[in-house]
């Protein structure tokens, strides 16, 4: 009898154990569903989102220009920078010394477009009298190496960026660097 007992609450206990069994089995499936169909949904959300597909113009930067596409995909043309020339600058560098140190710089500006050309020219004594300002107080050893022309190239662009303002000057580019 006691055998039967063993084995009727076996086959009992046996029998709950799968029915748990199927349970989280059930409940694990339905965590996978549960997870499938949310990233089913947030993926393409944040690649929306993100940029990355959906949108009807995008632009690829190339080189020096923005190319930019319409709805049917066909690049638009875009207007190229033009270089606008600033006379020669000329000026004494800040030394502790006797002996005078001469800057001597030609630059030409990289403007987006043609309708920047006025603004520039409108304000060209501001910016001749800030570059003069800022370069008399450099000295030599502020303008060595590349490192020190970057520099003066930051320091300029926005000096006149400032000057300019709502118009903008991309880049400037010096012709001539002559410290004496």
């Amino acid at each position: 009898m006691a055998d039967e007992e063993n084995i009727e609450s076996g086959g009992e206990s046996g029998s709950e154990e799968s029915a748990a069994g199927e349970k989280k089995s059930g409940s694990k499936k339905l965590i996978v569903i549960v997870l499938v169909l949310l990233l089913a949904v947030l993926v393409p959300a944040g690649l929306f989102l993100g940029g990355v597909i959906g949108g009807k113009k995008s632009s690829n930067k190339v080189g020096e220009g923005e190319i930019q596409y319409d709805e049917d995909g066909n690049p638009i043309i875009q207007k190229q920078s033009i270089y606008y020339d600033l006379e020669e600058f000329i000026v004494n560098l800040n030394v502790g010394s006797k002996r005078p140190s001469f800057l001597k710089v030609t630059v030409s500006l990289e403007l987006p477009g043609e309708a920047q050309v006025p603004a520039v020219e409108a304000r060209l004594p501001r910016i001749r009298d800030s570059f003069q300002v800022y370069l008399r107080e450099l000295r030599s050893e502020d303008l060595q190496g590349s490192a020190g022309v970057y520099r003066l190239r930051e320091e300029l662009l926005l000096r006149i960026n400032k000057i300019v303002y709502p118009a903008k000057v991309n880049d400037i580019l010096f012709k001539q660097i002559l410290v004496q």
